[in-house]
């Protein structure tokens, strides 16, 4: 037996049997539908509104089914139980990682409802691996796909749902210093910025960084200024518009600084912030000419029209001392 029929081996002995069970903290309750709805932006009232629920088919709240998975969550650190057999989910894992399937990633997910949960319901899930395939070749490399099914039942035992989860578990492909230290020595080429779109709609904008001004668009209608551009105005809905020449001075709206993983040809740390004209309107850019532990929101900019590349000049912001 090679090691690759060893493994399958290894894989179809845990295949099918269940782990043990997993209560739910607490009981289907409406605070914590209250949460997720306001997480998710679903407004429909038989989840949060009693009285209208009440008049509903279902006489009463109902917890929106797409919640199903929040319900036996264990939490970010859950305590360790050694009374517990080792989860067959967590043993297929083990096995290809061991077997150099040490990448993951999410494929798809179904869950079917066998009826709507209620308030006082608990839930309990038990979790199987249902299916893991032969040896694929995918387009993040060679991997496997594996089916884990959870079955929710309520305090009486009755299945009210269940889950199918998919996902690779793929062989990371060689990494470029790897392949770069065992090839031989070679220039690298140079990596340049990428280009930003460009259309009829924006051409206006990206002319004039060309020449200098930061141009921003104004309906011809209600002369309410707009970035991004577009055809239309948002709020009288003309198609007439012209173009006034902003200032290029403003504040830091919002910013995020990204360390990792560093992406060519930008420098790390990188500032990107969200800079609010003194005009009103915001767009995105880089911060340049400050160490990124000095910028703060509401911090003083200016733009600087910079030639990153021989054929693209970008409006970058620094702090602006006046």
């Amino acid at each position: 037996m090679d090691d690759r029929e060893e493994l399958r081996a290894d894989l179809d002995a845990w295949i099918g049997r269940e782990g043990d069970p997993q209560l739910a903290r607490d009981p289907v309750n409406p605070a914590m539908i209250r949460h997720w709805c306001d997480a998710v932006g679903d407004y429909n009232p038989v989840y949060t509104d009693p009285d209208f629920a009440a008049k509903s088919v279902h006489g009463a709240l109902v917890a929106p089914p797409a919640m199903l998975q929040a319900w036996t969550m264990r939490g970010l650190r859950p305590p360790e139980d050694a009374s517990a057999r080792p989860a067959p989910f967590t043993e297929v894992m083990r096995l290809l990682d061991a077997a150099g399937y040490t990448s993951v990633v999410a494929t798809n997910c179904r869950q079917e409802y066998r009826r709507y949960l209620r308030e006082g319901d608990l839930l309990s899930v038990t979790t199987r691996v249902a299916a893991v395939s032969d040896e694929k070749k995918t387009a993040l490399g060679v991997g496997r796909f594996v089916d884990e099914e959870m079955i929710y039942r309520d305090a009486a035992g009755e299945e009210v749902a269940r889950m199918t989860f998919r996902l690779l578990k793929f062989k990371p492909p060689v990494s470029r210093a790897d392949a770069q230290a065992k090839a031989p020595a070679a220039a690298a080429p140079a990596r340049r910025r990428p280009r930003p779109a460009q259309s009829r709609d924006n051409a206006f904008f990206w002319e004039g960084v060309a020449a200098g001004e930061l141009r921003i668009q104004r309906c011809a209608g209600c002369k309410v200024l707009r970035h991004p551009p577009g055809p239309m105005c948002p709020h009288c809905h003309s198609l007439d518009w012209d173009t006034v020449t902003a200032s290029g001075r403003g504040h830091v709206y919002s910013y995020v600084v990204a360390h990792h993983p560093p992406v060519p040809p930008f420098s790390y740390p990188n500032a990107i912030a969200l800079i609010e004209l003194d005009e009103g309107t915001r767009l995105v850019s880089n911060l340049v000419g400050i160490d990124p532990g000095d910028i703060a929101i509401g911090l003083r900019v200016r733009v600087e029209f910079t030639r990153v590349d021989e054929d693209l000049v970008l409006p970058l912001f620094r702090p602006d001392p006046f």
